[in-house]
């Protein structure tokens, strides 16, 4: 694995360092959680954040994950965040695109992965899961549904796409603060730190990447059977309401995969914000019951 150094306005959580990680499709932000000294390393975790989102909304995992015995790397991808991408490029983040920047990340951390990823990040994930399963030695859905999300978020994300096409990305945050707090108009919010920064996260994304990835919500093909065929062990997990993917549709696709499934109360769309505790438990129960055989030296 290859790192070079970052000097990120974003803090990461006690215990853990931002930087970029080296791949060959690119440098991608990490915020990489070590294992603390006298506690036995049990796997090694990639997280993968939603629509708008970043490596920052898995903060509150990482402690916990930490003392369970799991290193824990959450990255921003391809035009997330801190991780660069073409600003008009809109081929640069086809489905395809976005699934081998996965693998190049799985690749570069260069042991096999407990691969998590939460709403677009679990559609991006699932995508390098079909094409090579082979680094990874579980996969959990976080709040990721079989296909296209419902109609209600289909209206916001045609939203942010119209007013994308005609204000910049300044004046977009502006009117999303108009419409109340970004944490409930279903706008860029993580609930992860000061207003500020949730500004800069938003600014820092690539226009390109949301307008494609938008879409790509909208249109995702049910690959569900396509997942089933990776030799693999699933979990699905969410809250227990969800507005983007009905939670009796997620009952569905944990039974279509055979997966465990993990119904989180208290959460709704961002379990790994709202409830984080129950969330890393019910990751690190999981994982603890595969975990593979993973050369951790």
């Amino acid at each position: 694995m290859t790192r070079s150094s970052s000097t990120s306005p974003f803090p990461p959580p006690p215990g853990a360092r931002s930087y970029h990680l080296r791949t060959e499709r690119g440098d991608f932000a990490v915020v990489d959680a070590p294992v603390p000294t006298g506690v036995e390393q049990r796997g090694v975790a990639l997280l993968l954040p939603g629509f708008t989102g970043s490596k920052e909304d898995f903060h509150q995992l990482h402690e916990p994950l930490a003392a369970r015995g799991y290193r824990t790397v959450a990255v921003d991808g391809r035009g997330q965040n801190e991780s660069d991408g073409p600003a008009e490029d809109e081929s640069a983040y086809a489905r395809e695109e976005l699934a081998r920047d996965v693998l190049a990340q799985a690749a570069a951390l260069g042991t096999p992965l407990h691969l998590v990823g939460h709403s677009l990040g679990g559609q991006i994930a699932r995508a390098g899961v079909i094409l090579d399963h082979s680094p990874f030695v579980s996969f959990t859905l976080v709040a990721s549904g079989p296909a296209e999300i419902s109609d209600s978020q289909k209206q916001r994300v045609k939203l942010l796409h119209d007013a994308l096409a005609v204000m910049t990305m300044p004046q977009v945050w502006e009117a999303i603060l108009a419409m109340g707090p970004p944490e409930e108009v279903g706008g860029p919010a993580s609930g992860f730190g000061e207003p500020e920064l949730l500004r800069l996260r938003w600014l820092n994304h690539k226009p390109a990447q949301l307008l494609v990835t938008g879409i790509q919500l909208c249109v995702e093909p049910d690959r569900v059977d396509e997942l089933a065929a990776a030799p693999l062990p699933f979990h699905v997990l969410s809250g227990a309401l969800d507005d983007t993917w009905p939670v009796p549709l997620l009952d569905d696709m944990a039974v279509r995969l055979g997966a465990h499934r993990t119904i989180v109360p208290g959460a709704e769309h961002s379990p790994n914000q709202d409830q984080p505790l129950p969330t890393a438990h019910a990751l690190a129960d999981f994982w603890d019951r595969h975990p593979g055989h993973q050369d951790l030296s």
